[in-house]
């Protein structure tokens, strides 16, 4: 019976207990306990690992803990740390994750719960015999989450830490994990200089000043600058994507995805899982994204060719891609079409960054803010070894294509079709199988958009690029019925459009024209349509008058031919 695969599983415990299979990332203990300071940040990109990582540090830790848990693990073997360490110290881990609202003041109630809920998991501080009356007080307002002024919550961790300390008569160990959601919520939402103040204000008090801390470890996407946040912190390490220590405990290393194929019997989908979720590159390591490889594994082990799916794509609203795609300039328009055709562009990358930057009147600043944030969010990773600030940067992989391709697509439809009378007259040219005057509007469409460079980018992969912009198109006329890749005939047509009030189909097939050859492509899309039948399922549902369009598109133009049939 092989084990279970962790989708949707959090706690380390729930891990080990529950049989389900688990990457060992626990050397990540022995790095951190060798190298650390006293305040250690760690960012990197969602869904690679940080909140698993933070749990496995509190359960290694904290007082009380089930040693076996970690018995064959990788740390096992350093049996002069687990002596010293396993089981030693009093925790205090917190996951800000979920520190959001519209307003301010919804946040802020949700941040006095979840310390409040931190607090009464040490309940047992109620009975401590090393705690005044007044220490158990202040605790149970605590508890109670009846903090009556800011200043209370300012100083809640702070004074957890020194109750704990107090009763242990030792120092204690603080997790904080998704430091920086309340700060990107609360710029979303229009309070961020509100909480910016806030957390602030708690972060100092609780690493600043505290001599009841041991040290602390911080996960976040973004490093957000010190000055905002960390002021004075003495000690003070990070360690973002582009560092090389620690760098192999966030995400999935090729080795690793190749043994949890084995050991589903699936490695012969390697490749596939390697071109979909491999191509980050932390520090000297190059991984994959664990959030995709073990959804799509789970799929695979059921159904060996199960199609490849976008997991991390649906986990995030993309806004920051949104953001850089309807701001681009032209120059930046042509930064977008080489990353989307495989190549590298280089930016200087700004490790430290505050979210009012990404509000910078200037446009030309902003932009490169937003570079700065797609490289790391995981929207883009770096092709080589930077020098200084500049960073040649590539998109890693063909789920994260797929994310610039679909912000692209979306910004096209609704840049084409906000010229009313341009795209209708689009419209009623393909209903008629007007090829000439499909291919002038195309051409003008075309001509305003991102395009696909001709580069290595394998072929079809760029034919399904045209492919998408043309269907966004089409498929904004709710009237019309618009199937991609439907099967007809004895293969699939790229878009079949069926117009039924006035019982016309259509069939087109789209060719990527190598080297501006479009005449052969054209030639090359019509003996498709031909020799498998396309039109056959028009037929069969009643359409009376049928179109076949060939279409060949190149960089920023297409041609279009058009056989009734």
């Amino acid at each position: 019976m092989r084990k279970k695969l962790p989708i949707g599983i959090e706690f380390f415990e729930h891990f080990r207990r529950d049989d389900f299979y688990y990457v060992d990332k626990t050397g990540f203990i022995r790095d951190l306990i060798n190298t650390r300071g006293s305040v250690n940040l760690f960012t990197r990109p969602r869904r690679f690992g940080k909140s698993l990582n933070m749990d496995m540090l509190k359960t290694f830790f904290e007082i009380g803990t089930d040693p076996t848990l970690f018995d064959g693990l990788e740390i096992s073997r350093e049996t002069a740390i687990c002596e010293r360490h396993l089981g030693k110290y009093p925790v205090i881990s917190i996951s800000l994750k979920d520190v959001e609202g519209t307003d301010f003041q919804t946040a802020y109630d949700t941040l006095c719960i979840i310390i409040s809920d931190e607090a009464a998991r040490h309940e047992f501080l109620i009975e401590s015999d090393n705690l005044t009356l007044y220490d158990k007080e202040k605790f149970r307002r605590l508890i109670e989450n009846n903090l009556e002024k800011p200043a209370d919550l300012h100083n809640s961790l702070k004074m957890l830490t020194q109750l704990l300390c107090k009763h242990y008569n030792m120092p204690i160990i603080m997790l904080i994990d998704e430091y920086d959601v309340p700060l990107d919520k609360a710029y979303q939402n229009g309070y961020y200089p509100e909480m910016v103040a806030l957390i602030r204000s708690l972060f100092s008090q609780a690493l600043k000043t505290n001599n009841g801390l041991y040290f602390a470890v911080i996960t976040g996407c973004l490093r957000i600058a010190r000055e905002s946040i960390f002021t004075g912190l003495n000690n003070f390490k990070v360690r973002t994507i582009s560092d090389v220590e620690c760098a192999e405990y966030f995400g999935f290393t090729d080795y690793e995805v190749r043994e949890m194929l084995r050991y589903y019997d699936v490695e012969e989908r390697f490749d596939d899982v390697k071109e979909w979720y491999d191509g980050y590159h932390f520090g000297s390591v190059d991984v994959y994204c664990p959030w995709d490889v073990i959804n799509q594994c789970d799929k695979m082990r059921v159904k060996k060719d199960s199609p490849m799916e976008f997991y991390w794509e649906n986990s995030s609203s993309n806004s920051i891609v949104k953001d850089i795609v309807e701001e681009a300039t032209e120059s930046t328009r042509a930064e977008i079409e080489t990353l989307i055709s495989g190549g590298c562009v280089e930016k200087p990358i700004f490790p430290e960054l505050t979210y009012t930057d990404l509000d910078n009147e200037d446009a030309s600043i902003r932009q490169t803010y937003l570079w700065s944030v797609l490289f790391a969010t995981g929207y883009l990773t770096d092709f080589a070894e930077p020098v200084g600030k500049i960073h040649k940067l590539v998109i890693p992989n063909k789920e994260v294509l797929g994310i610039y391709r679909d912000r692209i697509y979306s910004w096209f439809r609704v840049k084409v079709t906000s010229h009313t009378e341009q795209w209708q007259r689009f419209c009623t040219a393909v209903e008629n199988g007007n090829a000439k005057e499909v291919e002038k509007l195309l051409n003008e469409f075309m001509d305003d958009s991102i395009s696909i460079r001709d580069t290595a980018v394998r072929k079809e992969m760029k034919e399904n690029y045209f492919h998408g912009l043309l269907l966004g198109l089409l498929t904004a006329d709710g009237r019309w019925v618009v199937k991609s890749n439907a099967e007809s005939g004895v293969g699939y047509a790229d878009i079949r459009i069926e117009i039924p009030r006035k019982e016309i189909g259509c069939v087109m097939e789209v060719k990527y024209a190598e080297n501006g050859a479009f005449d052969e492509a054209c030639k090359e899309a019509m003996e498709q349509i031909e020799k498998n039948g396309y039109a056959a399922g028009l037929k069969r549902e009643g359409m009376q008058t049928i179109h076949k369009y060939g279409i060949a598109c190149y960089k920023k133009s297409c041609k279009v031919v058009c056989r009734e049939g």
